[in-house]
C-alpha cells in the first residue's frame, strides 16, 4: 500500500493525468478482485462448512437406521419362529389329531406371544424440526426416509392389531382351553373347535402380513444405506 501510495503521488506531481487514471481504475480493481476473493474464500468455506454438516447427518441416519434394521431383523426371526410352530398346531387343530395332545398344548399356550418392533418413525420429523432438512441435497434420500417412516407406521399399526387379536380373542378363550403352568390342554373339545381353528388362522394372517411389511422396512433401509454411502464415498 506505501507503494502504491508513493507510485500515486508522482504521477499527481508528473501531472500526467492518461497514467495517473488507469492507474486509479488498475487500483480499484485491484480492491474489486480482493473483495471478489473474500467473498469467494467465505463462500468456499461456508460451503465446506454445509457439506461437512450434511456428511455428519447422513452418518446418523445410516447409524440409526442400522440399528433399526437389525432390530427389524430380530422380529422377523421371533415371528417366523412362532408363525412355524403355529402353523403346526393349525394342521392338527384342523385334522383334529388328538395324538399330539401335548405338543398342541405348549404351542397353543404361546399364542399370546407376538413380535413388537416398537418403532415411532421420527427421523424425517427430526430432520425438518431441527432445521436439517435443507442441508440435504440428495432429494432421493429425504425420499426414501420419508417413505420409511411411513413404512414404520404400518409396521406399528400390525403389530397393534396383533396385540388387540390377541387380547380380545386369543387370550380369553386360552384361559380355558389350557393350563398355562403346565401347557397342558384342559378342554380338547374348544381348542378342536371351528372356532379356535378360526382364531389360529387369524394369527397366523396377521403374522404373515407383519413379516412381508418387516421384510419392505428393510428393503427400504438397504436402498436407503446405498445413496448414503455414495454420499460419503470420497470425491
Amino acid at each position: 500500500m506505501k507503494l502504491f501510495r508513493g507510485f500515486r503521488q508522482q504521477l499527481i506531481q508528473d501531472k500526467n493525468l492518461k497514467k495517473y487514471l488507469l492507474y486509479a481504475i488498475g487500483e480499484i480493481l485491484l480492491v474489486m478482485i480482493g473483495i471478489l476473493l473474500a467473498f469467494q474464500v467465505d463462500n468456499w468455506n461456508e460451503e465446506r462448512e454445509k457439506k461437512i454438516t450434511e456428511i455428519k447427518i447422513y452418518k446418523n441416519i445410516r447409524d440409526q437406521i442400522i440399528g433399526d434394521k437389525e432390530l427389524i431383523q430380530s422380529q422377523i426371526d421371533y415371528n417366523n419362529h412362532y408363525m412355524v410352530q403355529f402353523e403346526f398346531a393349525k394342521e392338527l387343530i384342523l385334522t383334529n389329531d388328538r395324538t399330539k395332545m401335548d405338543t398342541l398344548g405348549i404351542i397353543v399356550s404361546k399364542l399370546t406371544n407376538y413380535s413388537d418392533f416398537d418403532r415411532e418413525g421420527n427421523i424425517y420429523e427430526t430432520l425438518v424440526n431441527g432445521g436439517q432438512m435443507q442441508l440435504l441435497r440428495n432429494q432421493r434420500i429425504i425420499n426414501r426416509v420419508r417413505w420409511l417412516e411411513e413404512r414404520y407406521n404400518y409396521v406399528n399399526r400390525m403389530e397393534n392389531i396383533h396385540y388387540d387379536v390377541m387380547m380380545k380373542f386369543a387370550a380369553p378363550n386360552l384361559t380355558s382351553a389350557v393350563n398355562f403352568v403346565s401347557a397342558k390342554v384342559i378342554d380338547p373339545d374348544l381348542v378342536f373347535s371351528n372356532e379356535f381353528q378360526n382364531l389360529v388362522f387369524l394369527l397366523l394372517e396377521i403374522m404373515q402380513e407383519k413379516e412381508q411389511t418387516y421384510n419392505a422396512a428393510i428393503k427400504e433401509i438397504d436402498e436407503i444405506l446405498v445413496l448414503i454411502d455414495e454420499e460419503l464415498k470420497p470425491n
